[in-house]
């Protein structure tokens, strides 16, 4: 990945300092490997993985127990809008967590990204997704937008004057995204509807902080149609690459949400999109990543594109296990990892 630099801090005037702002310049580029090496690559990280049958399908909500446990599918998506796809990457599952960084990128439009940040939080937990305590530990109960609590605030200030009209902008939005019209799982938001003990719990604590933008039940209600939501690896991969592009969809060309709005999501899904494991994930990665309990993942190379996968059997903190794997093993045989670099060759010397 090429980047180059902004002009020096020092140079801003004393109004920009003060606001953190940036001017304009150079940012993440660069390009995926030839085409045909980029599908074998994909197709070989299908072909590794598909056998692996550790973890166990999501037993949080009944309806994601119908999931066929095998199921593996992977797509890599372009920011130029060419696509790689293998395995059942066309198959339907629910998003669940994977809506989260499209939803706070909404909000970030809708409310500018320091004031979404400075309402929901940025900060990781440490602590599994659904952690009440991570509302009660927190000084004033903001946590983080990838994470439950977080999200459910964030999913509060979507704009509109009713309940429908708030769901018709984020489903509007999040179908931006997709490049496509999404619809509800209806087995899946009623299922989730009658057990989501631990996020209404999540939504009065929070009522009670004063952090909703809206009353709890429709920010509860709300934020279970989002997860319910269906969707596709080749659905997810084209959203991350929305944000790999600067909020440009690269199949219809639209612009969805501003290049800002998707740096701050960027940022929150590289602090929080794994939860408690984060950190490994980007030791191992090296990417903005998001999972969720239906086996949807989206894992984000800004400036070239993302990876979408879909595979149900989850890990102990709630995250795709083949998903996981897929992603280490493209991440750097694509060359995606934002940390990886190699010293130019003129200025390599042998090691003492």
């Amino acid at each position: 990945m090429n980047a180059s630099s902004s002009p020096p801090d020092h140079d801003l005037p004393d109004s920009a300092h003060d606001r953190g702002v940036i001017p304009a310049g150079f940012v993440s580029t660069g390009s995926l490997p030839d085409p045909e090496h980029v599908q074998t690559l994909v197709d070989e990280a299908h072909e590794r993985f598909r056998s692996n049958d550790e973890g166990s399908l999501s037993t949080v909500y009944p309806a994601l127990q119908r999931a066929s446990p095998d199921g593996f599918g992977l797509c890599v998506v372009a920011v130029r809008g060419e696509l790689y796809a293998t395995g059942t990457a066309d198959v339907q599952h629910s998003i669940m967590s994977v809506a989260k960084p499209f939803v706070f990128a909404l909000v970030c439009d809708a409310l500018g990204p320091e004031e979404a940040t400075r309402r929901i939080g940025a900060n990781a937990t440490g602590l599994p997704f659904n952690a009440p305590e991570a509302v009660v530990r927190s000084a004033d109960g903001r946590t983080n937008p990838m994470v439950n609590p977080g999200a459910i605030t964030a999913t509060s200030f979507i704009p509109g004057a009713s309940d429908e009209a708030r769901w018709e902008t984020l489903l509007a939005g999040l179908s931006a995204f997709a490049g496509r019209s999404l619809s509800l799982d209806e087995e899946v938001y009623a299922s989730a509807s009658a057990t989501n003990t631990v996020n209404r719990q999540l939504a009065g604590l929070l009522e009670e902080r004063g952090l909703l933008g809206c009353n709890r039940e429709s920010a509860l209600d709300l934020y279970t149609r989002q997860s319910s939501l269906a969707a596709t690896a080749r659905d997810t991969a084209v959203m991350g690459a929305t944000l790999a592009g600067g909020g440009v969809n690269p199949i219809t060309r639209r612009r969805v949400v501003s290049a800002e709005a998707c740096r701050h999501t960027l940022a929150a899904m590289a602090t929080a999109g794994l939860y408690e494991t984060s950190g490994d994930w980007l030791g191992r990665v090296g990417l903005p990543g998001k999972s969720g309990i239906g086996g949807a993942m989206v894992t984000v190379s800004p400036g070239k594109g993302a990876l979408g996968t879909y595979a149900p059997r989850l890990d102990a903190a709630g995250n795709s296990v083949k998903g996981q794997l897929a992603a280490s093993f493209l991440s750097r045989a694509l060359g995606l990892d934002v940390f990886a670099s190699a010293p130019a060759a003129a200025m390599e010397t042998p090691l003492a």
